[in-house]
């Protein structure tokens, strides 16, 4: 396959569990109505609010939030990300936030857990995901219509290594389901997204909240899809829920690295150091 069609669906997702069903199932049935092959929903899609009640709403995967997926994946013959849920981890007072990916079939294809947690003060407010989350310690690759695509949430965008990780593996496409903050993203939600494309001749496929998201810090929307240049080729607003759709054309990506092939060019540092490359210290 040479080209994929793609949509982000953005919500404002909160604490009500059955409206927010609700709009991303209708979101999804419209994306798959217009053509999208594969839907990505954005981090924490299934419900965001009282840390107190995320232990209450986690689930083992299949559960409430991921069946609904799966039947609506094997109905319009599409491939679905939910971006995130709260996944039952083995510690009994945290969870883990997982990305679910469904293919066409109904079937769970695979689960990324996220691996880098965001603990940091945002406008004076601390937000500190270690102290309810665990932590995975897994990258997870997966075909999706047979394109390698490399799967993360959120945070995992400011550490680099994971996604020259899953470029070295032959990933094309890298997903970045995320409920990222206002403050933080009108600073670097755009630039990380788009320099983890461009370092890595990727597609970026970047679904966001919007609204209010933990601890009443708004998030920033704007949900993004990158070629391997670092185009924006389809944006949302900050506010709204919508969806944005784009074609991924993977003759596009392989052209760009014939002609610039830096992923070949790459030399580790440590031999730059073996070979004396250090001479300036």
């Amino acid at each position: 396959m040479k080209t994929l069609t793609v949509a982000l669906i953005q919500l404002k997702t909160g604490t009500d569990i059955v409206q927010n069903q609700a709009v991303a199932h209708r979101l999804i049935k419209e994306a798959a109505k217009a053509g999208a092959r594969f839907i990505l929903l954005p981090e924490v899609f299934h419900y965001r609010g009282d840390r107190g009640r995320v232990l209450e709403n986690a689930e083992v995967i299949p559960g409430p939030a991921v069946l609904p997926l799966m039947a609506f994946a094997k109905e319009c013959d599409v491939w679905i990300l939910g971006g995130s849920l709260c996944e039952i981890g083995q510690a009994t007072h945290k969870v883990y936030n997982t990305s679910v990916l469904i293919n066409p079939q109904g079937h769970v294809q695979a689960t990324y857990r996220k691996m880098h947690l965001f603990d940091a003060i945002v406008n004076g407010k601390p937000i500190r995901e270690s102290d309810i989350f665990l932590a995975g310690d897994m990258p997870v690759m997966a075909d999706v219509d047979g394109i390698s695509t490399g799967l993360s949430i959120c945070y995992d965008v400011r550490f680099p290594e994971l996604y020259r990780h899953y470029a070295a593996l032959g990933a094309k496409i890298l997903c970045v389901p995320s409920s990222f903050t206002t403050p933080t993203g009108s600073e670097h939600w755009e630039v990380l997204l788009r320099a983890r494309a461009i370092e890595n001749y990727c597609y970026v496929l970047a679904p966001n909240q919007a609204g209010i998201g933990a601890c009443d810090v708004p998030t920033f929307g704007n949900s993004m899809i990158i070629d391997p240049w670092g185009k924006i080729v389809a944006r949302a607003s900050e506010h709204d829920e919508e969806i944005v759709m784009a074609t991924l054309d993977f003759n596009h990506l392989e052209n760009l690295r014939a002609r610039f092939p830096a992923l070949k060019n790459r030399r580790h540092i440590s031999q730059g150091i073996e070979n004396g490359f250090d001479s300036g210290i």
